[in-house]
């Protein structure tokens, strides 16, 4: 089955009448589709628009991704983070089979993919279009989850007391995969430690996007700005420094762990890590503190998440070529977070 045959046009264009979105439903292509989420254009009355739905085949927690998605998309409606804007959302699972929802059509470029001619002849909007990716998660650090409607997504006790532990017990919950090797990743006892000994004091929750990086959000085309911010699964509400750490280790320049940001990054002219934190307090947010350890504890997570494939590819239940890069990656994260943990570098250097 194509991805777009993974949608009933005809139940769908009945139930956006009784959302009072009215069009004729034209053109239906496919943006992506696989195992993650069915991405589709379609012109609505030759306007077009985007839905995102679960893949063909579900997993158990499919439905629940993408009712969250809507959640932040609505709770991001009038603020000034770049999103895409919500059009409609149905989490009624008997209109197509799945939850689902569509939104605004984004005219932006993903760095990841694919540069205008733009960026590659200046290196300035590159050096803005970085800078700009600051001040853009700054404002959504900023954000009151609770007057958003956001505070649902927060979950009960301390965000940052809960950190360590939880991604240790993630890391030992690999040896179900008996072919994995737990001494595999650096530093991990020594981080750990780090970490738990130099935790900050909790700050007020904040809307966290939760994978903010490069390849997450789509750039203007010939302007110092982000058209929008996508990919909002993993969004929470937390401690949003989290995101800036998040940036600082996936950011594509020396000590670099993460191959992010594609044909953009390999020009170069992006914005130091540096000047990213100042960006980031220029834009009046939350005060940049304890940088340091955010970016370790990132590194930390990102780390363990990762290796997670690597686990499953021993067992011979993920592609081992993606298991092996993965866990490269897995391994220079760590190794960066050791660095940050024995006072080897520091983002603000």
């Amino acid at each position: 089955m194509s991805a777009v045959d993974t949608v009933d046009l005809d139940a769908l264009a009945a139930w956006l009448r009784t959302q009072g979105v009215e069009g004729r439903i034209g053109e239906v292509t496919p943006l992506a589709g696989g195992t993650q989420n069915v991405v589709l254009r379609i012109e609505l009355d030759g306007r077009p628009v985007v839905l995102r739905r679960p893949p063909e085949h579900p997993r158990p927690t499919s439905d629940r991704t993408i009712a969250r998605e809507i959640t932040v998309l609505r709770g991001l409606a009038g603020t000034d983070v770049p999103h895409p804007r919500l059009i409609a959302g149905c989490e009624d699972t008997s209109v197509l089979g799945v939850v689902f929802y569509l939104m605004e059509l984004i005219d932006g470029v993903n760095p990841g993919e694919e540069v205008t001619p733009e960026q590659r002849a200046d290196a300035e909007l590159r050096h803005g279009q970085g800078l700009a990716m600051a001040r853009a998660l700054s404002r959504l650090g900023a954000l009151d989850p609770t007057a958003q409607g956001l505070d649902v997504l927060r979950k009960p006790g301390s965000f940052l007391e809960k950190q360590v532990p939880q991604w240790l017990r993630h890391l030992e919950g690999y040896r179900e995969f008996p072919d994995w090797e737990p001494g595999g990743l650096p530093d991990v006892e020594l981080v750990a430690r780090w970490l738990e000994e130099q935790r900050p004091p909790d700050a007020p929750p904040g809307v966290m996007h939760g994978d903010f990086h490069l390849n997450n959000v789509l750039l203007a085309r010939t302007e110092p700005e982000v058209a929008a911010i996508v990919d909002w699964e993993m969004c929470t509400v937390g401690d949003p420094l989290l995101d800036l750490g998040w940036l600082m280790v996936t950011w594509p320049q020396e000590p670099t762990a993460m191959d992010v940001g594609g044909p953009l990054a390999q020009l170069g002219g992006l914005p130091t890590r540096k000047e990213l934190v100042a960006a980031y307090a220029d834009a009046g947010g939350r005060e940049p503190v304890h940088v340091d350890w955010y970016t370790a504890l990132a590194g930390f997570k990102l780390g363990i998440v990762l290796e997670g494939t690597w686990a499953r590819a021993s067992a011979g239940k993920a592609p081992q070529e993606i298991g092996q890069r993965l866990h490269d990656h897995a391994v220079g994260l760590l190794t960066l977070a050791g660095r940050v943990a024995r006072g080897e570098w520091s983002v603000l250097d």
